[in-house]
C-alpha cells in the first residue's frame, strides 16, 4: 500500500503563497524522490497543508527530510516548521 505524509502549516498563509510561487521547485523536489505518486498543496483559512503520497515508507520519509531541508534553506523567514503526520494508506483511491 502507498505511504502518505501530511504537512500542516499552521498560520502560514505567506508560506503557502511562497510555495505556490515556487511551484517548479516543489514539483522538482517531490518528483525527484523515488516512488512518487501524488502531491497536493491546499490553502486553508489559517494556513494550509500538503499531502504527499509515495509507493513506500522510504520515499515518504525522504520527502519529509527533503522538504525540511528546502524550507530551512529557502523559506525559514516566512513560516515555521509544519506539523508532520505520516502513515500507510489503508484505503487508496485514484481516478
Amino acid at each position: 500500500m502507498p505511504y502518505a505524509v501530511v504537512r500542516h502549516y499552521k498560520e502560514s498563509s505567506k508560506l503557502i503563497d511562497e510555495l505556490k510561487q515556487r511551484s517548479d521547485d516543489v514539483e522538482s523536489l517531490v518528483r525527484g524522490i523515488s516512488g512518487f505518486i501524488a502531491y497536493d498543496l491546499v490553502r486553508t483559512d489559517s494556513g494550509g497543508f500538503s499531502v504527499s503520497v509515495y509507493e513506500d515508507r522510504a520515499g515518504a520519509e525522504e520527502s519529509v527530510r527533503a522538504a525540511r531541508e528546502y524550507l530551512q534553506k529557502n523559506l525559514s523567514e516566512v513560516g515555521s516548521s509544519p506539523e508532520v503526520l505520516q502513515g500507510e494508506s489503508v484505503i487508496h483511491l485514484a481516478a
